[in-house]
């Protein structure tokens, strides 16, 4: 994996002042080889033996369309052990300033032709911590641009704290930010990555999506991290995701 610990003063510098950092070529072909083939593992293995509730699909009659896959380390033991990595964690505590929780490791896509948007929210609308302090790592899979709903991130979002959301109707970002405007929009970065290249935003940094109207996929895991300090309203979020599956099912989304 990338030596990024040469770097380290720059990255945390650029990640505290822009909300967001880009570290080329984190993991090398090989490994991303081997990470694309134990996803094909998973889904081929794991997903079959899981609820509806864990894995989102952009039609659920459609495997193929498969966009939302939560979990995988607690349901699998090699992305158990590819989420505590230390290359990860550690850098994970360099710009979280200290001891981090591992959250979640899912995987992310936009199904070729049919990826619907993201609309612009911050995860920490949805974390509920206090204080705020959480960060996603997007490992790419795919080469992802424009064409195909590459995350556009909102420089300097990250310091000026949570916005108000409310409810949209896309399936896995049930909340997005209702006043997002040309302001932001003037100031979205898209991310043009290859496989392998590790984009790292904070949980308040506001960032979207376009959909994916290309024949390519557009895959990547995402790991989030708690700071160790940060204490979650876990009855609050409980309720959330129960209303929220409930809804979901009478649907018929998942």
């Amino acid at each position: 994996m990338s030596n990024w610990q040469s770097e380290k003063e720059r990255i945390k510098s650029d990640f505290d002042r822009d909300g967001f950092i880009v570290l080329p070529g984190f993991c090398d072909s090989m490994q991303m080889q081997e990470l694309s083939a134990q996803f094909d593992r998973y889904v081929r293995e794991v997903i079959p033996r899981l609820g509806p509730e864990e894995n989102f699909y952009e039609d659920k009659d459609r495997p193929e369309t498969l966009k939302y896959a939560k979990g995988l380390d607690q349901h699998d033991e090699y992305f158990q052990q590819l989420f505590t990595n230390h290359q990860f964690v550690s850098l994970a505590e360099l710009l979280l300033d200290g001891s981090v929780v591992c959250r979640d490791l899912s995987m992310f896509d936009k199904p070729a032709r049919v990826g619907e948007i993201t609309p612009a929210h911050q995860d920490g609308y949805y974390f509920m911590l206090n204080p705020s302090e959480a960060l996603t790592m997007w490992l790419a899979i795919d080469p992802v641009d424009e064409e195909n709903g590459c995350i556009r991130y909102v420089r300097g979002s990250n310091r000026r704290g949570l916005r108000d959301h409310h409810r949209t109707n896309t399936l896995g970002f049930s909340q997005g930010i209702g006043d997002y405007g040309a302001e932001d929009e003037n100031n979205a970065v898209p991310m043009i990555a290859g496989p392998g290249d590790l984009l790292v935003h904070h949980c308040d940094t506001i960032h979207r999506a376009d959909a994916n109207l290309s024949a390519r996929p557009r895959r990547a895991f995402g790991f989030v991290y708690f700071a160790a300090r940060a204490q979650s309203d876990t009855q609050r979020v409980e309720e959330y995701q129960k209303s929220l599956m409930t809804e979901l099912a009478e649907t018929g989304k998942i």
